[in-house]
């Protein structure tokens, strides 16, 4: 009895020394506490996105766009990154390039313009990281979205904590 009991306190020991040595991940969900982002501006002819609250930014990053990067995205396919005034609404935590958080293209204008041509306005224009598909696909290319807006895995954590559904996103030429 007493050598059964010994066994098992030893096995037991034992699992819980290896399980304390396992190093976790880091969760790719973060907490922000600074001052709310009020809106996005993205600068698509310098490759930069600013998060502002009220009039001060808050912080910058380098951005890669689709990859026909001139123009207003018109139709889907075209592989342009839309210009105008949306909003932020939806966050998708299983998104195949790490974390992503929507942007509300198509809006009504960009869905009648499509539709005086017969086209669909395509959709599905997020601020994303590269995840596995965008460091495997594209490893160099500057722009290589079919339309979004990419930043590193890093970078998307901390703009998926910083933005609220609702922020205005400015998309300038």
């Amino acid at each position: 009895m007493i050598r059964t009991t010994r066994r098992t306190f030893t096995i037991s020991m034992l699992a819980l020394l290896a399980a304390c040595g396992k190093p976790q991940q880091p969760s790719k969900f973060q907490r922000y506490s600074g001052p709310p982002i009020t809106q996005v501006q993205v600068n698509k002819g310098q490759r930069r996105m600013h998060l502002f609250s009220g009039s001060t930014p808050v912080r910058s990053y380098d951005i890669s766009l689709g990859n026909q990067p001139v123009g207003h995205k018109q139709f889907s396919g075209d592989g342009k990154t839309p210009e105008g005034v949306y909003y932020i609404d939806r966050f998708n935590p299983r998104s195949a390039f790490h974390l992503s958080v929507g942007i509300s293209y198509p809006n009504p204008n960009d869905r009648a313009f499509a539709e005086q041509y017969g086209m669909d306005p395509g959709g599905d224009i997020f601020i994303h990281g590269r995840g596995p598909q965008g460091n495997n696909l594209f490893p160099r290319q500057r722009d290589w979205t079919a339309g979004c807006i990419a930043v590193t895995d890093e970078e998307i954590q901390e703009i998926y904590a910083m933005l609220m559904p609702g922020t205005p996103v400015v998309i300038y030429p």
